[in-house]
């Protein structure tokens, strides 16, 4: 199995502790994020971990390899130069895999009871974990649980290759958008088939995976899965620390 944890962020939403280290080092009971989500994937069978790194790089390169990587294969995508965003990181990180197959993407400070191995397995297309968590930005998917638009229902923005979904832009009402769609947030894990880095081939730099899926979800399979079941923390802020602390203790 394939993984790529994104590990490249800023953190500012985590200072002043990502002043001098990079979020992925930030302790949970003891452990830095990144170890701890290495031993997830390392436990449901993951073999080969591609790490980007941008904020303080060095630190998260020498703490892997001081552990010996934790028993399992891993590299890292160089971002120091310029951060390459969701959809750049992911092109950029895809060339360093030994083998073409599908890809876990894994947000480092996303801590989750996903069952990581049924996400992965018997995938043909790719695949993105979703809630129903409130927030603000939305995936909007069809009956079939694909992909066909994003909306922001503060401003009631929207973003679709489909004309007759963008056209609900101009007269927007939440009533409309919940009869018609089905509305997730998404959660910062999914599965990415290799079947869609030839058409990266025409994003250059940084971009948003989003906006890469937005453009193509009238053409390819883009799917959803909604575990009703799903507990998930992102770890963004100090006062989700302790919260993060609990989640891991109740296991």
């Amino acid at each position: 199995m394939n993984a790529l944890i994104f590990a490249a962020g800023l953190g500012t939403r985590l200072k002043p502790l990502t002043d001098t280290m990079p979020k992925a080092m930030v302790p949970i009971c003891g452990k830095p994020l990144i170890q701890i989500l290495i031993e997830k994937l390392k436990g449901v069978g993951v073999n080969e971990i591609v790490i980007n790194v941008h904020h303080f790089a060095q630190q998260i390169i020498d703490f892997v390899e001081t552990n010996d990587a934790f028993g399992v294969n891993i590299k890292f995508s160089d971002e120091t130069d310029m951060l390459l965003e969701t959809g750049g990181g992911l092109k950029q990180a895809a060339t360093l895999f030994s083998h073409e197959a599908p890809i876990l993407v894994h947000n480092v400070d996303i801590l989750s009871n996903a069952d990581l191995l049924s996400l992965y397995n018997g995938v043909n297309s790719t695949l993105l974990l979703v809630s129903q968590r409130n927030t603000q930005r939305y995936l909007l998917f069809d009956d079939a649980s694909r992909l066909v638009g994003w909306t922001n229902v503060a401003t009631g923005e929207i973003k679709s290759p489909y004309p007759e979904i963008k056209s609900l832009e101009k007269d927007y009402q939440l009533s409309t958008i919940d009869s018609h769609f089905q509305k997730f947030a998404y959660s910062g894990i999914q599965v990415f088939h290799p079947s869609l880095l030839p058409l990266m081939d025409a994003w250059q730099g940084k971009f948003s995976i989003i906006d890469f899926y937005l453009s193509i979800c009238h053409q390819v399979d883009i799917r959803c899965c909604y575990d009703s079941q799903l507990q998930l923390l992102d770890v963004g802020k100090l006062d989700t620390i302790a919260k993060a602390e609990e989640f891991l203790r109740q296991g």
